[in-house]
C-alpha cells in the first residue's frame, strides 16, 4: 500500500511542478537568474519532501509550492516595469574583456578567475584570449563571446554590445563605457526624428554612425 501511495504522490507532484514551470514561463527553464535558481531549489525539495514523507498531507507541500510560483510570478511582472528592481533581482552583465583587454578590475567584482574565464573561452570554442573583441558575463553567468573580425579591414572601431537606452531609459553606465554622455546620445537620437527617449524600447549602435532603434508597441 506504501509503494502506491508513493507512486500516486509521485505522480501528482510530477504534474503539479510541471504546471508550476509551464505556467511560471520559459524564461524559468532557460535563463536561471540567482532567484529562479533559489525558487528552483525550494520547490525541488518541497516536492521530494512530500513524496518521502507520505504520512502527511500533500496540501503542506502543495501550497508551499503555489507561493513560491506566485511570488516568482509577482516579482518578474514588476521587474517588467521596474529597471532598479531587474537589476537587483537578476543583476546586470559585466565585460570581462573590453576591446581585446582582459578588464581585471570588473574580473576581482565578479569573484572570476583566469581558469573560469578559459574554460568559458573554450566552451565558446576560442581557443586564444588575442581572438576575442568583446566577452559579456551575462547575470545567468553565461559568457557571451564576441570575436575579432578576421581577413577584413574594419574602416570604423568595435563596438560594444550594449543597449544604450532600454524600455524607454538611458544606459549611462554603457554610454560611459563607450566614453559618451546622455546629452550626446539624445542629440543622435533627435537627429534620427526620436524627440521621446521613453517612446524607444531598445536602441543600440550598429556601427560608429548608425543606429539600431526599435520603438514601443502603441497601447
Amino acid at each position: 500500500m506504501d509503494y502506491m501511495t508513493i507512486m500516486l504522490r509521485t505522480l501528482l507532484i510530477y504534474f503539479i511542478i510541471l504546471f508550476v514551470l509551464r505556467f511560471m514561463g520559459k524564461r524559468e527553464i532557460g535563463q536561471l537568474s540567482i532567484l529562479d535558481f533559489v525558487v528552483s531549489i525550494m520547490i525541488a525539495e518541497l516536492a521530494v519532501i512530500s513524496i518521502e514523507n507520505f504520512q502527511a498531507p500533500m496540501l503542506y507541500s502543495i501550497v508551499p509550492i503555489v507561493v513560491l510560483s506566485v511570488i516568482q510570478i509577482v516579482f518578474a511582472i514588476i521587474s517588467l516595469k521596474s529597471e532598479k528592481l531587474r537589476d537587483l533581482i537578476d543583476g546586470e552583465p559585466s565585460v570581462l574583456i573590453n576591446q581585446g583587454k582582459i578588464d581585471e578590475e570588473e574580473m576581482r567584482k565578479q569573484r572570476y578567475n583566469f581558469d573560469d574565464l578559459l574554460i568559458q573561452l573554450r566552451q565558446n570554442k576560442i581557443n586564444k584570449v588575442s581572438d576575442v573583441e568583446f566577452a559579456i558575463l551575462e547575470p545567468s553567468g553565461k559568457l557571451s563571446v564576441i570575436e575579432k573580425e578576421k581577413n577584413k579591414e574594419k574602416q570604423s572601431g568595435p563596438i560594444m554590445p550594449l543597449p544604450l537606452i532600454l524600455d524607454g531609459k538611458v544606459q549611462e553606465e554603457h554610454l560611459r563605457q563607450l566614453s559618451q554622455t546622455p546629452l550626446w546620445l539624445r542629440q543622435q537620437m533627435r537627429k534620427l526624428g526620436y524627440r521621446d527617449i521613453k517612446k524607444i524600447s531598445y536602441c543600440a549602435l550598429r556601427d560608429q554612425d548608425t543606429f539600431f532603434v526599435d520603438l514601443k508597441d502603441e497601447e
